[in-house]
C-alpha cells in the first residue's frame, strides 16, 4: 500500500505549474516594479518643468524695465515655488521645490528661440536690470524616490531638474499716444502731485531733457496723432508695447486734438462724436480763455432799450456773431494760471514747485471759499491743487460752474435805420461748461477727459526720434489749453501745460498699470 502511493505520487501531474510560477514571480514582481517606478519619475520630471514654467513666468512679470527688475524677478521665482509648490515624488523629505542655487536665474537682453542662444546680462547694475527682457530658471534637481525596483536594484532616477525661458509681452492700451522724460526712477512722488508741469516738445536732433514730451508712434505716424489724441482713451484699441517707436514733438498742431477736450475746436478737427466719446469735452471746461458773442438786437426806436444780454444768448430775431475762442487782455478770463515759477524759470525746469495764485482764482470765481474747497478735499490751503478745485467744482455744478459775463456794465453801439434801431453788444464770456460740444455719456466708467494718462520713460539714451519703453504711467490734468501766446506767459502752441496728479489710475479709480500696459508673460522655451 504504501510503495503503490509512493509510486503514484512520483507519477502525478497535479500542480506542475506552481514551480514555474515561483521561479518567475520575481521577474514578473520585477518588471511591474519598473513600470511602477519609470512612472513615478515621469511624474516628477513633469512636476519639475512645470515647477520650472511657472517660476520662469513669475520672474518675466518683473521684467518691466525698471531699475531694479532682475533682483525682483529672482524674488519672484523664488517666493512662488517655495511657497506654492511641493514634489509629490522627491527623496530626502524636505519635498519643497526651489530654485538651483548652482544654476541661478540667468537675463538676456535678447533671446533667439530658433538659435536658443541670446544676449546674457553679466552685470547687475539699474542699468543692467532696465535692459532685462527674457529670464531663465532651473530649478533644484531632484531624485526620484523609488518604491519597488530597489528590491531588485536595477536602476534609480539620478539627478532630475528642468529649466524654463520666459519673456514679458506687453501692449499699451486705452491712452494717447504721449509719453514724457522721467525726472528721476521714482517720479512721480507724494512730493510731486500738485506741481504745475510745462511740458516741452522733444528734440528732432539731440538729447531728450526731464520734462521733454514726444508722441507714441501707434502705426500711422504724425498724420494720426489728431485722431489719437482727441479720441476716447477707453475706446482705443492696444498696440504693441515693446520698443515703443516715438514721434519727437514736432507737430505743433498736434496739440489742437488736445483743446477739444477743453471745448475748443480748430477748422482742422474732428467735431464731438457722441456715439464713442471722439474729441467730446470733460463735464468742466473753465479755462484762461473767452468767447467773443456779439449780438445785435433790432427793435423799433419806439421800444425800450433792452438790457444786457446774458452769454449764450439764445433769441431767433437776434443776429449773434461768436469767435471762439479768444485771448483778451481787457477782459482776460478767470481759468487757472500755472506755477507762479513757470512765467520765468522754474528750478525744477519743465517742472514746477506747486506754488500758484489761488486767492486770486477764488476771488475771481468763487468768493470767500478757499478755505471751504480745502476742507472738501482735506487739504490746508496751500496744498489746494488745480485738480483738487476742478472736482469741487465738479461736486455742485450748478452754483460753481455758472457761465461769467466778465462786462456786463459795457454799453451797446446804437445804429438808427429809419424806425428802427439795431443795438449790438459785445459780450466777453467765460465758460465752465461745454458749449461747442457735448458730453459723452456712458454706462461703463470713464476717465475724465482733462485727465491725461501720460507714458513715463526713461529718456537717457534717446537722441531724437527712437524707441523707448514705459516704465510707468501718470496722470496730468490738463491745466490750459495749447495756444500760441505772448501773455501772460510767452507760449507756443506746440506746449502743453499741466499738473500732475499722481500715478495713473483705471476710470473706476482703481490700480492701472497692467490695465494700460497690458504685460502678459510668455514661455520661450
Amino acid at each position: 500500500m504504501r510503495a503503490r502511493f509512493l509510486s503514484n505520487l512520483a507519477r502525478s501531474e497535479d500542480a506542475a505549474v506552481a514551480p514555474i510560477v515561483a521561479i518567475s514571480l520575481f521577474g514578473l514582481i520585477a518588471v511591474g516594479s519598473i513600470a511602477f517606478d519609470y512612472a513615478r519619475m515621469a511624474t516628477l520630471d513633469t512636476e519639475l518643468q512645470q515647477a520650472a514654467d511657472q517660476a520662469a513666468l513669475a520672474a518675466a512679470t518683473q521684467l518691466d524695465g525698471r531699475g531694479d527688475s532682475m533682483d525682483r524677478a529672482n524674488t519672484a521665482a523664488s517666493n512662488l515655488v517655495q511657497n506654492q509648490t511641493l514634489f509629490a515624488n522627491e527623496a530626502g523629505g524636505t519635498r519643497n521645490v526651489t530654485v538651483s542655487t548652482t544654476d541661478p536665474p540667468v537675463f538676456y537682453s535678447a533671446y533667439d528661440s530658433a538659435s536658443d542662444s541670446g544676449t546674457v546680462i553679466t552685470g547687475t547694475t539699474s542699468d543692467d536690470q532696465k535692459s532685462a527682457r527674457f529670464v531663465q530658471v532651473t530649478i533644484t534637481a531632484r531624485e526620484a524616490f523609488f518604491a519597488l525596483t530597489p528590491i531588485v536594484q536595477m536602476f534609480s532616477s539620478g539627478a532630475l531638474s528642468a529649466h524654463a525661458i520666459a519673456g514679458l509681452g506687453s501692449g499699451i492700451c486705452n491712452v494717447p499716444p504721449l509719453m514724457i522724460c522721467q525726472p528721476s526712477d521714482d517720479f512721480p512722488t507724494s512730493a510731486d502731485i500738485g506741481k504745475g508741469l510745462l511740458l516741452q516738445p522733444g528734440p528732432k536732433i539731440g538729447s531728450w531733457a526731464p520734462g521733454d514730451y514726444g508722441y507714441l508712434d501707434f502705426g500711422n505716424g504724425k498724420s494720426g496723432l489728431k485722431t489719437n489724441l482727441g479720441a476716447n482713451s477707453d475706446a482705443l484699441n492696444c498696440m504693441s508695447g515693446e520698443n515703443v517707436p516715438t514721434e519727437p514733438g514736432n507737430a505743433a498742431s498736434a496739440p489742437l486734438a488736445l483743446n477739444t477736450r477743453l471745448d475748443m475746436y480748430a477748422p482742422s478737427i474732428a467735431k464731438c462724436d457722441t456715439t464713442t466719446g471722439d474729441d467730446c469735452p470733460a463735464a468742466n471746461t473753465r479755462k484762461d480763455t473767452i468767447r467773443i458773442e456779439e449780438v445785435a438786437i433790432k427793435l423799433k426806436s419806439t421800444d425800450p432799450k433792452p438790457a444786457h444780454p446774458q452769454c449764450d444768448y439764445k433769441d431767433p430775431n437776434a443776429t449773434i456773431k461768436i469767435t471762439d475762442f479768444d485771448l483778451n487782455s481787457t477782459h482776460p478770463a478767470r481759468g487757472f494760471t500755472r506755477d507762479t515759477c513757470h512765467a520765468t524759470t522754474c528750478a525744477g525746469g519743465n517742472f514746477g514747485d506747486g506754488i500758484w495764485d489761488r486767492a486770486t482764482y477764488f476771488a475771481n470765481n468763487h468768493p470767500g471759499q478757499l478755505s471751504a474747497a480745502a476742507a472738501w478735499a482735506g487739504k490746508s490751503e496751500t496744498q489746494l491743487g488745480r485738480y483738487d478745485i476742478y472736482k469741487w467744482e465738479l461736486a455742485d455744478s450748478v452754483n460753481r460752474m455758472a457761465d461769467q459775463l466778465l462786462n456786463p456794465s459795457d454799453p451797446a453801439v446804437e445804429k438808427v435805420q429809419g424806425a428802427n434801431t439795431t443795438y449790438t453788444f459785445t459780450n466777453y464770456c467765460a465758460y465752465s461748461r461745454p458749449i461747442n460740444g457735448s458730453l459723452y455719456s456712458s454706462s461703463t466708467p470713464q476717465k475724465d477727459r482733462r485727465l491725461l494718462t501720460v507714458a513715463v520713460v526713461d529718456c537717457s539714451g534717446l537722441n531724437g526720434k527712437g524707441s523707448v519703453k514705459v516704465q510707468k504711467w501718470v496722470d496730468v490734468f490738463l491745466v490750459e489749453p495749447s495756444l500760441k501766446r505772448t501773455s501772460p506767459y510767452n507760449t507756443e502752441q506746440a506746449q502743453i501745460y499741466g499738473e500732475v496728479v499722481g500715478v495713473a489710475t483705471k476710470p473706476d479709480g482703481s490700480n492701472a498699470f497692467q490695465y494700460y500696459s497690458h504685460n502678459k508673460p510668455y514661455l520661450v522655451k
